[in-house]
Order: C-alpha cells, then sequence, then structure tokens
C-alpha cells in the first residue's frame, strides 16, 4: 500500500517542512515506538497530511503505520482541509500563517465559486486582487474566514495577496517559498507584491535582490536637549499622578518593576517585528542607552 501512495506537490507546498531538527527528533520518537502514532491522511490515493512521516516509513518499512482515507468533493477541499489543519498547529512562524490563510481565502472561493478542480490558473497568470468572477461569494467567504480566525477582513485580504505573490516568487527563484516562510528571508508584503506584478521577464532578478544584505540605516538619536526636554514632561506627568500614601511593600515595588519590563520588552518586540531590517542598528542604540 505504501508504493501506491501518491505526492501532490500543489498540496505538499500548503504544509511548512519541518526543520532539520524537528524532522530529526520525529525520526528518533518513530524508531523508538517502532510504529508511527498518527496515521497518514490520503484522499484517492494522495497524500494529504504526513508527507514528512511518509517520507520516513520509505527509510524504514518495517516500521508500523495507519492510513486514514477522506472523502473530498474536489482539490480546493482537500486544500481548505490542509489549511485548517495548518492553522490549528501553534508553531507556525507568521510567514507561515499569513501564507496559508491566504492559500485557505482561495481555495474556498475557487470551491464555492463553482471553478473546474483543475482550472486553477499558475500563480504567474492568477491575479493578485480578488477575481471579478468571485467577488460575491469572495466577499460572504471572506467575512466567514475572518471570523473564524478572529482577524480582519483586511488581514485576509492581505493574505491571500501575500501567499499568491510568494508563489510567484517562487516561480521566478525555486527555494524562495520556503525561505520567506521559515523567516531566514527577511523581507516586506511590499517588496514581494512589487514582484508579483512585474513582467514575468524582471522577476528573477527581483528576487534575487531580495537576497542582498541590507545595510544598516544610521540610527536617528534625539538631540540631547530635546531628549532632556522630554524627559522633564514625562517627570512632571509622572509627580502629578495619584501615589501611594505611605510606603510600598517589596512585592508591590517589583511587581510595579515587573509590569514596566514585560511593557518594554512587548514594544521591543513589536517594533522590531514590524521594522526586521532595524534591528542592528536597534540593539545598538538599546547598548548606547545602558552605557
Amino acid at each position: 500500500m505504501l508504493k501506491k501512495l501518491k505526492i501532490d506537490h500543489e498540496f505538499q507546498s500548503k504544509i511548512p517542512p519541518l526543520t532539520f531538527h524537528e524532522r530529526n527528533q520525529l525520526e528518533t520518537n518513530i524508531l523508538e515506538e517502532g510504529r508511527i502514532l498518527h496515521p497518514l491522511i490520503v484522499w484517492n490515493g494522495i497524500i494529504v497530511d504526513g508527507h514528512t512521516r511518509y517520507a520516513i516509513l520509505r527509510q524504514h518499512p518495517e516500521i508500523q503505520y495507519t492510513i486514514l482515507e477522506k472523502d473530498f468533493a474536489n482539490r480546493h477541499e482537500a486544500i481548505i482541509w490542509i489549511c485548517k489543519n495548518q492553522l490549528g498547529r501553534r508553531n507556525l512562524t507568521p510567514e507561515q500563517r499569513n501564507y496559508v490563510l491566504g492559500k485557505q481565502y482561495e481555495a474556498e472561493k475557487l470551491s464555492r465559486g463553482g471553478a473546474h478542480p483543475r482550472s486553477v490558473a499558475p500563480p504567474s497568470e492568477a491575479p493578485i486582487a480578488q477575481n471579478e468572477q468571485l467577488k460575491g461569494t469572495g466577499s460572504a467567504t471572506c467575512d466567514r474566514i475572518a471570523a473564524e480566525y478572529g482577524v480582519s477582513r483586511s488581514t485576509v485580504l492581505r493574505a491571500e495577496t501575500f501567499a499568491k505573490s510568494v508563489d510567484v516568487a517562487e516561480e521566478a527563484v525555486p527555494g524562495t517559498r520556503q525561505a520567506i516562510l521559515s523567516g531566514k528571508l527577511k523581507t516586506t508584503d511590499k517588496a514581494i507584491s512589487a514582484i508579483a506584478k512585474a513582467p514575468q521577464e524582471e522577476r528573477p532578478a527581483l528576487v534575487q535582490q531580495l537576497y542582498q544584505p541590507k545595510p544598516d540605516k544610521p540610527m536617528r538619536r534625539t538631540p540631547k536637549g530635546a531628549a532632556a526636554a522630554q524627559y522633564k514632561a514625562i517627570e512632571e506627568i509622572s509627580a502629578k499622578m495619584e501615589q501611594p500614601a505611605g510606603p510600598l511593600e517589596q512585592s508591590d515595588i517589583l511587581a510595579e518593576l515587573e509590569d514596566a519590563l514585560r511593557l518594554m520588552i512587548s514594544r521591543w518586540n513589536t517594533c522590531l517585528a514590524h521594522n526586521p531590517d532595524h534591528r542592528s542598528a536597534c540593539q545598538a542604540g538599546i547598548r548606547r542607552l545602558a552605557e
């Protein structure tokens, strides 16, 4: 039965691959157990989930395994299931989550729009904006998916654009999708979208530009006089705020400091998550502040 199973690369591309360490750990666990605990999910002989487990089985055919056959009406329904299954994981990078969310929305529009299972245009020909033919269906679908995952409809629309743009970049330079989704290649939605909008012959060069190291921009330092004035204003506001009538307990002081530390870490992570190109400059600035 194992030899009859097939891999569909479109299905596989919707599943973020394990890291080298995760893959080795999974293989170790399987060999120790002597069997695969989770079944391979299959549709019409095609693997829907369990590609890594399947690869390990090919290397160790003595391992026991089970197969769970799924019944989908078409390829789009299979992709929807894959995306939902992946979005239920907690270890996705923001890029992976964004990509899978976009692919689910794309598949649901196609599934509910009555498109033929094989009539999906290749990424290089697929429009970045919503398909005019599916606008009515897409709007309701977008709202439902947004409610399902607790995000805004604009987040879903941006995710679709991001996913299609990443696929275009992958076509131009194979391996780019994995580099972006794993976080190894730091870029912006704007840069990725620009590649998708460019003529096909220009895309490989634009993708290669993403791989070029970006020089750190010099950090703009606030003039000492202006910084001093800002600190003084903050101190004056703080002094006017209600203060405890008596001395604080040690636990209260530590709680105050802990809250301040959490806020600082949260702001730091938020700033760097949205501005990865400035990480080195920001770290240098923090070191200067600590001196």
